[in-house]
Order: structure tokens, then sequence, then C-alpha cells
């Protein structure tokens, strides 16, 4: 049974909305809102929903209401980054932020990948994003993400915010604070999030809110952007703590917004479940006063590949290859422009491209789900075969020999070493359907 609604809560709420309280209240009965994004990064899997079944999200291009219950996630084009789920109200913050192709955008708090893998379908491949989280767990499934989405110009990276600060001040044309709050939002999608809250959870994450923003605050140039984000509705983390920012950073101001669908606003704006279809949200986007180009330290921190593995990439590609590094044992290619990665820990750097085992290269998971994947060959698979392929079952195929590239619907889905007839499958273990 689901947890009643707090009544500290509820006592709030009244007050912060009046006469609109049992409209509030109303939208408790109804239905959550369930959103997917359409990777912006790959060919559209659009064609495999029925009609109807995809309502546009007004704010966000790349964004559909899913008017039915549906498996999404455990589809075979999910697995291969068709599309990513995600609940609608959610979306407006990269909306507010607005990254462009070629700027460098920081996720400062970014697992489990929502928010980054929005940003990055709006660079599309163009400029350097870098995706924080400080939590090892939650870091790894944001890395996952960033994977599964094929995107290539990102760093995804694992360190406290005030590290970052310290290693890249004033790196960003934007960045974006996500930060962990009291969740009262989510009351209605999330109802077992009740129970956890407390009349004094708000000021304790306003405490821990504020010293993500002062780390953020070092990271922004002069001329850039910051938009701050809650799924809280809460007064105290939300338009309290936009005050004190502006008023303990001068050189920072609200910066006017609209969003479509949503309005405009003066700099911030609270997203209610009964006003719009989606889940409490708080909003604000920040410029900092001033203009000066991104102070970026001279890239270190990873080996440069030796000519032996670069040779190997390239004989694998089929053409040369630029910025080649080690993370670890595996080359990966860097996206332009990388900061310095000295004292970061880095999960994923740009595209993952391989492994060099003696003389023979076995190329990454990562770079067949790349937005630009080798030119090699593919072979195209049904839907039932590439539903076994997932969960790890050898196929067999007519054409084709060595590394190739198993498809399904115009999407790469992973590795296949074809011979004589038969594909062995290189789906990675850790993912297979059948170990899930």
């Amino acid at each position: 049974m689901s947890e009643a609604l707090p009544q500290a809560f509820l006592e709030r709420m009244a007050a912060q909305l009046g006469e609109e309280l049992l409209a509030f209240l109303h939208s408790y009965t109804e239905p959550y809102c369930r959103g997917i994004r359409l990777n912006p990064l790959k060919p559209t899997a659009k064609e495999f929903w029925p009609e109807g079944v995809l309502e546009p999200v007004p704010w966000e291009p790349s964004a559909h209401y899913l008017t039915v219950e549906s498996d999404a996630g455990a589809d075979v084009l999910h697995e291969a980054g068709g599309w990513y789920l995600q609940e609608p109200s959610a979306m407006a913050a990269v909306a507010a932020l607005n990254p462009q192709p070629g700027e460098r955008v920081l996720d400062l708090c970014a697992a489990p990948g929502g928010k980054s893998t929005q940003i990055a379908g709006r660079m599309r491949g163009q400029g350097l994003l870098i995706s924080n989280e400080p939590v090892p767990k939650r870091a790894a499934i944001l890395a996952r993400n960033m994977e599964r989405m094929g995107v290539m110009n990102a760093l995804t990276v694992s360190a406290l915010p005030d590290v970052l600060a310290a290693r890249w001040p004033e790196a960003f044309d934007a960045v974006l604070v996500d930060a962990p709050c009291s969740g009262e939002g989510m009351f209605r999608r999330h109802p077992e999030t009740r129970a956890e809250w407390t009349a004094d959870s708000p000021a304790g994450c306003a405490k821990r809110q504020r010293e993500i923003l002062e780390s953020a605050a070092k990271l922004v140039r002069p001329g850039g952007r910051l938009t701050y984000a809650t799924c809280t509705l809460n007064p105290t983390e939300n338009e309290e703590n936009m005050a004190w920012f502006v008023e303990t950073h001068p050189d920072f101001e609200l910066s006017p917004f609209a969003l479509p669908g949503l309005g405009s606003c003066e700099g911030a704006m609270t997203l209610y479940p009964h006003r719009i279809r989606g889940e409490g949200h708080f909003v604000a986007l920040l410029r900092r006063k001033g203009e000066a180009e991104c102070t970026v330290a001279p890239f270190s921190g990873l080996k440069e590949a030796d000519k032996t593995a670069a040779k190997a990439v390239e004989a694998f590609a089929g053409k040369a290859m630029a910025r080649l590094y080690l993370l670890g044992d595996t080359m990966v290619q860097l996206p332009e422009g990388c900061p310095s990665v000295q004292g970061v820990r880095v999960l994923r750097a740009g595209l993952h491209m391989g492994q060099l085992r003696g003389k023979l290269f076995f190329p990454d998971h990562a770079w067949a789900l790349a937005a630009q994947p080798p030119d090699v060959s593919c072979v195209e698979l049904s839907r039932e075969e590439a539903t076994k392929y997932q969960a790890g079952e050898e196929l067999a195929v007519e054409n084709g020999a060595g590394f190739v590239l198993a498809c399904y619907g115009g999407l790469t889905l992973g590795w296949g070493k074809v011979s004589g007839g038969r594909m062995k499958n290189h789906y990675p273990k850790g993912l297979r359907r059948n170990n899930r």
C-alpha cells in the first residue's frame, strides 16, 4: 500500500499553493507520465512504434510521452541505444541549459545518465561533454548508459565537485547541477519515498546543495551558463537557494528563459504535477557576468598509444586515427580539447576502441555502439535473431568473415566473428539477457 503524503508536507503545500491545493492533491490519484527520448545520435527507431503510441513532449525535440504500458526498457533497440527512458519533466533542465554543438559542457551530478545523454544528443558529437558522478557505483551505471547511447565526445569521470573545481576553473561554457534533493516531486511516481521524507530533510539537502553550487560557480567561464535543477517542490532547496547564490555570488545573475509547453520565467520555474504532464521539478538558469574563453589546462593523465597499437587500430578502421591514448589496456580516441585529467578518476574517455593482445586487435563493445561505428561488414538480423544475439547465442550467417557488426533495424548491436557460416558471439557477457 502506498504511503500517505506526509502531514508536514501537506501543510506547507497548502500555504504554498493556496486555492490550487485541491488540484495538486487530485494529481496524486492520476497515473504518472512515462517518457522516452529517441536517440538523435543514431538512426531513428520511431518506425518501430505503432501509430499513436508516441506523443511529442513540447520542451524536448527528441522526446515523447509513452501513451501505453510498455516494456521498452527491455527491448532489443533499447539495448542498442535507440532510446532512453526518462521522466518528461526531468528533461526541462537540459532544455533550459540549451547546450550547443561545439561547446564545453559539464554535468556535475550525472548518474544515471538521463540528462548527460540528453545533452550529448543536443551536442551532436561536437564539442566536449564531461559527465561526473562522485559515487563510484552510480558512476559505473552512468558510464554504461553513455556507452549504450553511442556518445563519442565525452569523458565520464568520478570525483567530488570541489576536486573538479580545483582542476578545471572556468573551463566550461555550460554547467548543469542536477542536485541531490529531498525528492518531493517524485512522491507520485515513487510513493515509497514518502516514508523516507521528514520535515528536516529539505534543510539538510539545502546545505549539501549549496556546497555543490560553490564548486559549480568556479567551473563556469565568464559569460557561461549554470543550470540548477532539483526534483523537489520545497522553496528551501529551490528559490531560497537561488536567492542565497546570487547574493553570495554577485558575478552571477538569474537569466530569463522560455520553454515550449512550460511558458516563460524570470530565471526560475517550478513544475507542478497538476499544471503539466510530468512530475514535480524546479529549474533555474544563471549566467556569469563578463565574457572570457574557457581556460583549459594542456591534456595529461593518460598514456599515448604507441605506434604498434595505433597501427593496429588504424588497420582495423581502415583509416588514420588521431588522439589515441590508453585507459588501462583499452585504446581510446579522446575528443578534441580534453583538459588534463591528472588526479581525476576516468571511467570512460571518448571512444573506447579495443585492446591489443599480442598481435591481435579485439574491438571494444563501445565501438560497435558508437554513433559512428567502424566501416566493417554488417550482418542484418531479424528481430528473433537479434534477441538471440543479445542472449549470447551463436548464429548461422550467410555472409561475412572475421569481425562483423551485428545489426537490427539500422542500429548496431555489437560484435560477432564469422567463420565457416557461423557467427561467434562477442556480445559482453555481463549484458546478455540471460544474465539479467
